[in-house]
């Protein structure tokens, strides 16, 4: 990610679990990023926006999903066209049945009333009932906010899955060798800060390790060593949020075995050196 792209803190307040704008949604927003998850409902028509680099024109009832670290910009919005909820990234990254299917997930982003308009409405209706919940701000809100995008979550995450059985050409993806995957990415979240192989965790799920390579580059679109970074490296955001903890601290207690390696990787996947990334965190002011 190219450091001139503005980063974005984002402020949960009095609930920790979600950020919404609705009455001060702006009109439009420069280009910029969070490691939040963001998602948009349509109020109004010919709401205008950009998510890397592509164009989306939402009309009234359509969705706008944000993944975290997606540069996006309001390009134009009708005033009070839209309502858009935020929430933390760790809601996905400590869920494994969620974050072992996260690449799919990026893969949606404009959800339309008129092509799908189930899963538009149960979005826009799952949104507005956490509006209603933080307006209410009765006994259990963050929870059942949480819940709320936890049925959001699952409801897409349904779909993904659903489109990745349609499109499969070869036979060895279905749901059976799915659970060897989840099973392969729970051992390697669990494992990642240890010296774990691809050898390793195909012996846990019973494969060779052969056929689980194969198997895990079909599912997750990458190999085991840039899946094991990915969760290294989110091990390492999380450590370096601790002002206490040295940078090679974060490193060694992240997974990595050397700084050298640790620096590349994190650059590799943030856009950022670690120190750069830490000094950004912590020195951004909130926007919204």
């Amino acid at each position: 990610m190219n450091t001139k792209e503005t980063k974005e803190s984002i402020n949960f307040d009095s609930i920790p679990i979600v950020s919404i704008s609705e009455e001060n949604s702006p009109s439009n927003f420069p280009a910029h990023w969070h490691n939040a998850l963001e998602f948009t409902i349509a109020l109004r028509d010919s709401c205008r926006y950009l998510v890397n680099d592509v164009p989306y024109t939402l009309n009234r009832g359509d969705v706008l999903l944000i993944w975290p670290r997606e540069l996006h910009e309001i390009v134009h919005v009708p005033h009070s066209g839209s309502l858009f909820i935020q929430f933390p990234s760790s809601i996905v990254e400590n869920n494994l049945d969620l974050f072992s299917i996260v690449r799919f997930y990026s893969d949606y982003h404009h959800i339309s009333s008129t092509k799908q308009p189930e899963l538009a409405k149960y979005i826009f209706d799952k949104i507005w009932e956490i509006r209603q919940l933080l307006i209410e701000n009765d006994y259990f809100v963050e929870t059942r906010c949480k819940q709320c995008i936890y049925d959001i979550l699952l409801k897409i995450g349904e779909q993904v899955m659903l489109k990745q059985d349609h499109g499969a050409t070869d036979a060895s993806f279905n749901k059976s060798a799915w659970r060897y995957i989840n099973s392969a990415c729970t051992y390697i979240t669990e494992n990642s800060t240890d010296s774990i192989t691809q050898a390793d965790v195909s012996k846990h799920v019973g494969l060779s390790s052969y056929y689980f390579s194969k198997l895990f580059k079909q599912y997750l679109q990458m190999s085991f060593p840039a899946y094991l970074s990915q969760i290294r490296v989110r091990n390492a955001i999380n450590l370096l949020l601790d002002e206490n903890l040295t940078i090679t601290e974060c490193a060694f207690q992240a997974g990595f075995q050397s700084t050298t390696s640790f620096n590349k990787v994190f650059h590799d996947i943030t856009g950022h050196s670690p120190r750069e990334y830490r000094k950004l965190h912590n020195a951004t002011p909130t926007s919204n």
